[in-house]
């Protein structure tokens, strides 16, 4: 049997917008996390992008979903069968018999035994063997490169889909952390309630989520501000098509409610902050990871409100995925990780 005992070694980033799978420290799958099953017989259509096309444009016989919520897995089967598809998109096909799986999966760091377990149970059903976990922040500490492991104080603020980390890490471990459930999806939400409420406009998730993209700022200031964004929708009284500029001061204040929750969190992580650890992250500034780092004017505003540096990772988006590709090089090495 000693030839059919081979391993493979895959690192996944579980996010509730993306799910990103690398595999030899290449990036093979970055595909949103939506699944769309059958309703009648629950079986699975379509994974991932071609999943995400479908969202809202579904007969009754298809439902889409999104598994995690707020970072945490909130239907369990949908995201087994999403763990399931994204996995068969990552390793090559045409084989005689499954290969045992050895993983490294990325959790929120205020996740629960419960929530823990049903990340380990989904990964374990999907084919996984070896199944170890890393904290979401510590991952995107050392995507960006941050040496998590020296007696020195880094912090690091991940604002991905469904919630925002916050943690100050040293010596390979996390000194303080705060996890809140603010993030991208409550920017999008605050968007279409905005667009409702101040132009009678309805807008879907997905508009909502090109608004954001395309004009989002958490500053009514911008030095080189974006061009206005034209949503098209039906009137909420007439239902009659309209049209509607967006501004990417609109966009400022409608979200600024929940940019404050996050500038909230940061200042609590730093008041349970030791004294030398706090002066390291003074030093060494504050570092920005997941898509909501990529918000126009997040770093300075931020900045300006706690007077320390705050600096957005090279590649945002993919720190933590990168993180947990290198945690899945260094398995027996790094002692942080959770079996």
């Amino acid at each position: 049997m000693g030839i059919f005992s081979f391993t493979q070694e895959i690192a996944i980033d579980l996010g509730t917008a993306n799910t990103i799978i690398i595999q030899n420290g290449k990036i093979v799958v970055d595909e949103p996390s939506v699944v769309a099953l059958d309703r009648r017989t629950d079986k699975l259509l379509a994974v991932g992008e071609r999943a995400r096309q479908m969202h809202g444009k579904t007969h009754e016989n298809i439902r889409t979903i999104r598994p995690l919520r707020d970072g945490v897995i909130a239907d369990f089967y949908a995201a087994e069968q999403m763990i399931r598809g994204m996995i068969k998109m990552a390793l090559p096909k045409n084989r005689l018999f499954t290969p045992s799986l050895r993983m490294v999966v990325c959790i929120p760091s205020g996740s629960t035994e419960v929530e823990i377990r049903a990340v380990r149970d989904s990964s374990e059903h999907a084919g996984g063997r070896d199944v170890y976990m890393i904290y979401e922040p510590m991952a995107a500490a050392i995507g960006i490169g941050l040496d998590v492991e020296a007696p020195e104080g880094h912090m690091v603020v991940d604002i991905g889909g469904g919630s925002t980390e916050i943690a100050v890490i040293s010596l390979g471990g996390i000194v303080t952390n705060r996890s809140i459930r603010i993030a991208g999806d409550d920017l999008t939400a605050d968007i279409q309630e905005y667009m409702s409420r101040q132009h009678n406009i309805k807008v879907g998730e997905w508009t909502a989520e090109q608004i954001k993209i395309n004009v989002g700022s958490a500053l009514t200031e911008l030095e080189n501000p974006p061009e206005d964004f034209v949503v098209h929708g039906p009137n909420r009284m007439t239902a009659l098509p309209i049209q509607v500029p967006v501004s990417y001061q609109e966009v400022a204040h409608a979200i600024d409610k929940s940019i404050a929750k996050i500038e909230a969190a940061v200042l609590a992580a730093l008041e349970q902050t030791p004294p030398e650890l706090y002066a390291d992250i003074v030093k060494n500034g504050i570092w920005l990871a997941g898509g909501g780092a990529q918000l126009r004017g997040l770093d300075k505003r931020l900045s300006d409100k706690i007077n320390i540096d705050f600096h957005i990772a090279e590649d945002p988006l993919h720190a933590v995925a990168k993180g947990t590709g290198v945690a899945l090089k260094n398995i027996d090495r790094f002692s942080f990780l959770i079996r």
